[in-house]
């Protein structure tokens, strides 16, 4: 966010689900794996089977309130000692290499405490324990979980979740919505094949909003060339904002009359299609597949989502998976951190709106008029991840940056003039910072949207930022200009590659020796590692922020100590170089470290826990 900020507004966690057109079922069929969702009865509008439960904790008393539909489980909240369990047992099929337990939690509680977990709600799936939340995780509202449970396959195990609560002030643990996915084959098209495919993809995109810029309607084509030496027999589209919406039901993102392939059914929580190709690709073939495209924006200030009149579209088009030496990359979507892992991309998007409403998006834009009293605007990028745009009555600056990148800074109803200047300023000043170190900016210009309603903090895609108004946060969301947007990696598997990598250019833009930086320092376990991936940090939101922001920066002013400024200038500099436009590893980087240094790095990779 990278959700800079996040550990810093934990009150607010409310992730606003979405409404829409109808969702194809959530199911599909992968080589040996047919993907299913195997949890009966997850949001208990069917009564209590065919869970296990305590008396009236399967309920749809106005105590509390369903996420969706009426009834829900509520554990505890009385007040005094007080044990509760929900159970049912499940079957995970053999043969699926994925696996993802997800469920939406509400917290509320009387407990005063801010270090003091008092009561606890802990999650197990047979004899293991997956994760505990407690009294200090209570929100305003249901967040999601998503836990990564694949190591359970072909097994059939009881899901619980027990509540806990001491003999004062009560804390509810609410929950609805509980599903378990399972999907992928377990065998990767070709072991060592470490290619990533499809390559050089191209999208070519023609949307039409509505008279609020919260409903889009259109077509997407999708260009790719099979760089392995593995025939492509499939593409899979990532839907990723389908997270914002119930699955199957309501899904905010809609893919119809596909051409190019044959369309499966839904899978991932509908966020992932699987197409099938007329023929498979060999190495060097090209193939498109092209739909028509229906978005709707639901209500919530969210990188999807749209506060009062202001849109914000980001990870709304459908964008194409990665194949490589693992796989089909189809990790589910995490709203604690990111989950997106993309090869640079060349997008032409043409967004027709209303005149009344200011569309920044990724890339350069152009203005044309369109039909009476609307808009169109043209938005072209090269060798980008993603796409992102927002749409709204939003009031504008404009600057350039002493190197001469154009910043526009776009504020919504309640940001100051003064305030919206001083971005601009933050802004104009860390692109360049920013870009002295790394290399130059490639996006042409910078659009950033400000909003002092997200919850999140900030929120990085190329070219276009959301963010509040913060000089320390937009000036790390714009560094993920570098890590993330020019210098990719699996943000689902090694999250530190972006968000370490970039609080510690942070710390440089804003003139911070990273001095202190491990004051306080406190390791949760021995499982704990900068490198963990977001299966594990999902399972441990509350530490998040602390390790791979806080820790991951921290080993990273280490690592500069250790090898001096000069050198780690220098390496931090020429790797961003060697890896412009391509994928970041952690072993990558360490190797690259280590071909600087005098000395065995090994046991600093040890001391730090940083893993791969």
């Amino acid at each position: 966010m990278s959700r800079f900020l996040r550990f810093l507004t934990a009150a607010a966690l409310f992730a606003a689900a979405g409404t829409a057109a109808l969702a194809t079922p959530n199911v599909a069929s992968a080589a040996d794996c047919t993907a299913a969702q195997v949890v009966t009865n997850g949001g208990f509008e069917s009564g209590g089977s065919p869970w296990t439960a305590d008396s009236g904790t399967i309920t749809s008393d106005s105590g509390q309130s369903a996420h969706s539909g009426n009834s829900y489980a509520w554990l505890d909240g009385y007040g005094s000692t007080h044990t509760e369990t929900l159970s049912q047992s499940v079957t995970l099929p053999t043969g699926c290499s994925t696996a993802t337990l997800r469920f939406w939690l509400h917290v509320d509680t009387a407990e005063t405490t801010t270090s003091s977990a008092y009561d606890k709600l802990t999650v197990k799936l047979g004899g293991t324990t997956l994760a505990t939340y407690s009294n200090l995780d209570a929100a305003a509202g249901y967040v999601q979980k998503s836990i990564d449970v694949s190591a359970f396959a072909g097994q059939t195990v009881t899901l619980a979740f027990t509540g806990t609560e001491d003999s004062s002030l009560q804390t509810s643990f609410v929950l609805d919505d509980i599903a378990l996915d399972v999907s992928g084959g377990t065998t990767p098209p070709q072991p060592g094949d470490a290619t990533r495919t499809p390559a050089a993809p191209g999208y070519t995109v023609a949307l039409t909003s509505d008279s609020t810029g919260a409903g889009w309607t259109g077509h997407e084509d999708v260009r790719f060339t099979n760089a392995s030496a593995t025939p492509l027999n499939e593409v899979y589209l990532r839907l990723w904002d389908n997270w914002h919406g119930s699955c199957p039901g309501n899904t905010p993102i809609t893919v119809s009359k596909v051409t190019g392939g044959t369309p499966a059914a839904l899978s991932v929580n509908c966020t992932a299609l699987k197409i099938t190709l007329p023929a498979p690709l060999a190495q060097g073939q090209s193939g498109a597949v092209g739909f028509d495209l229906a978005i709707t924006v639901p209500s919530g200030a969210d990188r999807f989502g749209h506060d009062g009149a202001f849109n914000f579209l980001g990870n709304a088009l459908p964008v194409l998976a990665i194949r490589d030496a693992a796989g089909w990359h189809l990790d589910p979507y995490t709203n604690n951190g990111e989950s997106f892992y993309s090869l640079t991309s060349d997008f032409t998007v043409t967004l027709d709106h209303p005149s009344s409403l200011l569309v920044p998006a990724t890339g350069t834009s152009v203005d044309t008029p369109g039909t009476a009293g609307r808009t169109v605007t043209k938005a072209t990028a090269a060798k980008v991840r993603d796409f992102a745009w927002a749409a709204g009555p939003f009031t504008k600056v404009s600057g350039t940056s002493p190197a001469g990148v154009k910043v526009n800074i776009y504020s919504v109803t309640g940001i100051s003039s003064s305030d919206a200047n001083s971005m601009l300023s933050t802004a104009t000043s860390a692109v360049d910072s920013h870009a002295q170190r790394f290399g130059a900016y490639p996006y042409g210009e910078l659009d950033a949207v400000i909003d002092n309603n997200f919850w999140f903090g900030g929120m990085e895609y190329p070219g276009f930022v959301l963010d509040l108004v913060s000089t320390t946060a937009l000036t790390h969301e714009i560094g993920h200009q570098w890590f993330y947007g020019i210098v990719g990696d699996d943000e689902y598997t090694s999250p530190w590659l972006d968000e370490a990598f970039t609080d510690y250019a942070t710390d440089l833009a804003l003139g911070k020796s990273g001095n202190g930086c491990w004051n306080s320092v406190s390791w949760a376990s021995s499982a704990e590692r900068i490198t963990n991936s977001m299966a594990y940090w999902d399972a441990n939101s509350s530490r998040y922020s602390t390790v791979v922001y806080g820790y991951g920066k921290c080993a990273l002013h280490d690592l500069r100590r250790q090898l001096g400024d000069t050198t780690m200038t220098k390496l931090l500099h020429d790797y961003a170089q060697s890896h412009w436009n391509g994928v970041s590893t952690t072993a990558e980087f360490k190797a690259a470290a280590q071909a600087v240094s005098t000395v065995d790095l090994t046991p600093f990779w040890t001391q730090h826990r940083i893993d791969g």
